[in-house]
């Protein structure tokens, strides 16, 4: 990449570190987050990597975030726990309430995981690709602020809503997919506007409702649903778990709420685990894994078809030899922040 810097990945963790530090973000929290971006850059998911921390930044100098928030974790019933992220990040509060959900799917069959009063600025891969690791089979899901016109509509009302998915495999790793139930992540789109590049047809409309590929007018007017009225039923669904049920707000009322910043919005997270083998009569986790495997291999057997994580598990083999790219310029406002 021309006028770009390369970076090893100890040097994105470190430089992560000091740029949230730098601003008062406590140890843990920044810990958590710096993790969570490395990864990102490891695994070449560029949208939600260093490109973020602007982000994050901006909202601890505006207030809106408490920078050393402790997440409290409870137990709400028997297979439910919650985590209050205390008006923090939410990568801690993440951390924080993986170990009492593997335990609870474990003991119970399935659990549910409920994240509340947190900024997410980050992909939902993480999450289920850590309890696939474990065995279990995951599903989690966000809402965010207003970018997303319902099916129909032309005024923003949905978060872009992603929902992630993984299966555990044996001897190599986990199947997972991450993905926006609109047609674009909001990341994406913010990456096309900084590079200068004009969008794919369908991700988005202007103000008055045409369809467009100028990034900066897609940012002004709505993005669209995958799939029209599909895309847009899974990103009502969304709503529902990460809002409604676990106590927390809507994507247009994280709007209202919002205070322009261009940090993350205030809202939740909902995580699903289940223990494959609770789910079946004699259970036996070596037929079920490999019975999923006969469906991998169908689908790999026809040619131009991959498995999701597939590109993501390919980079993270070689970014730790070849470092990652940053543009030159980002850099240096990033160096700024530091």
């Amino acid at each position: 990449m021309a006028d770009a810097v390369t970076l090893s990945l100890a040097e994105v963790h470190a430089l992560a570190l000091r740029v949230l530090q730098a601003h008062g973000v406590s140890v843990l929290q920044a810990e958590a987050i710096a993790t969570l971006i490395t990864a990102a850059e490891r695994d070449e998911c560029t949208s939600h990597g260093l490109f973020r921390l602007p982000g994050y930044v901006r909202s601890v100098r505006s207030g809106k975030v408490t920078p050393d928030a402790l997440p409290v974790v409870r137990e709400l019933a028997p297979a439910v726990i919650q985590v209050d992220g205390k008006n923090g990040f939410a990568p801690l509060a993440l951390q924080m309430g993986q170990a009492p959900l593997i335990s609870k799917a474990r003991q119970y069959g399935i659990a549910v995981l409920a994240v509340t009063q947190i900024y997410h600025f980050a992909a939902l891969w993480p999450e289920v690709e850590a309890l696939a690791e474990q065995g279990l089979v995951a599903l989690a899901c966000t809402q965010a602020m207003s970018y997303v016109a319902p099916a129909g509509g032309q005024t923003p009302l949905y978060g872009t809503n992603p929902l992630a998915f993984g299966w555990p495999r044996e001897g190599r790793p986990p199947l997972v997919f991450d993905q926006a139930s609109s047609a674009s992540a909001r990341g994406e789109i913010q990456l096309h506007l900084r590079d200068g590049h004009p969008l794919p047809a369908g991700w988005a409309i202007d103000t008055a409702g045409r369809p467009t590929t100028d990034p900066a007018a897609a940012l002004a007017g709505a993005q669209l649903p995958f799939g029209g009225y599909k895309g847009a039923a899974l990103a009502l669904m969304i709503e529902l778990l990460a809002g409604a049920l676990i106590g927390e707000v809507f994507s247009f009322e994280a709007s209202a709420r919002d205070n322009h910043d261009g940090g993350p919005p205030i809202g939740g997270e909902c995580i699903i685990a289940i223990d494959p083998v609770r789910c079946v009569e004699h259970a036996n986790r070596q037929r079920q894994l490999a019975h999923a495997e006969t469906l991998f291999q169908a689908i790999l057997a026809q040619d131009g078809t991959r498995l999701p994580s597939d590109r993501r598990y390919a980079a993270r083999q070689q970014t730790p030899h070849t470092g990652i790219h940053v543009p030159q310029q980002f850099y240096e406002e990033l160096q700024r922040l530091a």
